[in-house]
């Protein structure tokens, strides 16, 4: 009888340590599914398509970029604020050149400030989107796409505002396989890999 109880609670703490497992491993997932879909943390929305609305409103919108601490890259927008229509789609460009001796991999991580645009800032193209390979000396214009949904002229909190700030931060990541392999092979490579 002793031992059944034993055996019992064994396989209950195994539950528990393989659910707290499987919970740890989706939380990150998790965290950044809710934050697209809600725009929490000022995570931006992904639209296939322009919006089909346009308000006779204009709002701001500031770019920031900044790279991690020991990227080699040196990064920046190419214009520091646009003014659009509310609805418009506007066209930005950021600019990455690798002024080091060795091909470079990033990937960009993105926000928006304030935090409650993160949900009606919708980005239609953005070079956020794939690794980027930047070989020595290489500069690279990288454009992102975007809108203002027109929604967030009818939101409670975020209808008054003036100003939407848009960051970047680039990573440096490891160099994705394919272009490693053409690299060792000496052959051309390119700076966008999907």
């Amino acid at each position: 009888m002793a031992m059944d109880q034993k055996n019992k609670t064994l396989l209950q703490l195994v539950g528990v340590v393989t659910f707290m497992g499987a919970m740890a491993w989706a939380s990150v997932p998790l965290y950044n599914w809710f934050c697209a879909v809600t725009g929490y943390g000022g995570t931006t929305g992904v639209a296939e398509a322009g919006s089909d609305r346009v308000l006779d409103q204009e709002i701001t919108v500031r770019f920031d970029a900044n790279t991690e601490a020991g990227m080699g890259w040196e990064f920046k927008p190419m214009q520091t604020e646009m003014k659009v229509k509310i609805g418009e789609d506007g066209l930005a460009f950021y600019e990455a050149y690798n002024p080091t001796d060795k091909p470079i991999a990033g990937q960009a991580g993105y926000n928006v400030a304030p935090f409650i645009a993160g949900g009606f800032f919708e980005k239609v193209q953005c070079f956020c989107f794939t690794e980027q390979v930047l070989l020595p000396g290489e500069r690279v214009e990288m454009p992102v796409n975007f809108f203002v949904d027109p929604d967030i002229a009818e939101d409670a909190d975020a209808k008054h505002l003036k100003h939407i700030t848009l960051s970047y931060t680039f990573y440096e990541i490891d160099m994705p396989e394919e272009v490693q392999a053409e690299l060792d092979a000496g052959t051309d490579t390119t700076t966008t890999v999907n």
